[in-house]
């Protein structure tokens, strides 16, 4: 049965917390990846920075919806998600825009499992953490590699 440790990209591209988002976005396109983990100044993974933390930032700000119920206003988005929201669409650096604490595989996950993992969580780019480390990294191009018997680690 095939393992992370069998499909994971092990040189892994990664950036800073405090890179900032045009660099971040030129070594996505450029590398032709989908994300890239964030590393602090210790190695330790802190976050992973995706295109679709990216593609926030061409979004509206949200603007929040109310509803009237016995002459009050009741909103129907928090204030944290709008919060939230126009922090990653007014982000400088890789640490506003990035997903903090990532889910994560171990190398002995097994493909079916982050097949199912990247399907129902909708994740596209899992990094590989062994005894705290980051080793490497899966992207969806990665798992259908495997349906044409392309398996090598890069």
């Amino acid at each position: 049965m095939l393992q992370g440790k069998d499909i994971m990209t092990k040189d892994v591209i990664t950036v800073s917390p405090d890179t900032e988002i045009l660099v971040a976005t030129n070594i996505l396109l450029e590398k032709h990846i989908n994300g890239v983990p964030v590393l602090d100044d210790a190695g330790n993974l802190v976050g992973i920075l995706c295109q679709s933390d990216l593609i926030v930032q061409q979004k509206k700000i949200p603007t929040p919806s109310l509803f009237t119920l016995l002459n009050g206003f009741i909103p129907l988005t928090s204030q944290k998600k709008i919060e939230k929201e126009v922090r990653k669409i007014a982000a400088i650096t890789v640490a506003q825009a990035m997903t903090p604490n990532p889910v994560v595989v171990s190398p002995d996950t097994t493909i079916e499992a982050v097949a199912a993992l990247m399907v129902d969580s909708s994740y596209h780019t899992l990094p590989v953490v062994d005894e705290g480390k980051l080793i490497g990294i899966i992207g969806k191009e990665d798992v259908l590699r495997t349906l044409m018997g392309k398996t090598e680690s890069k």
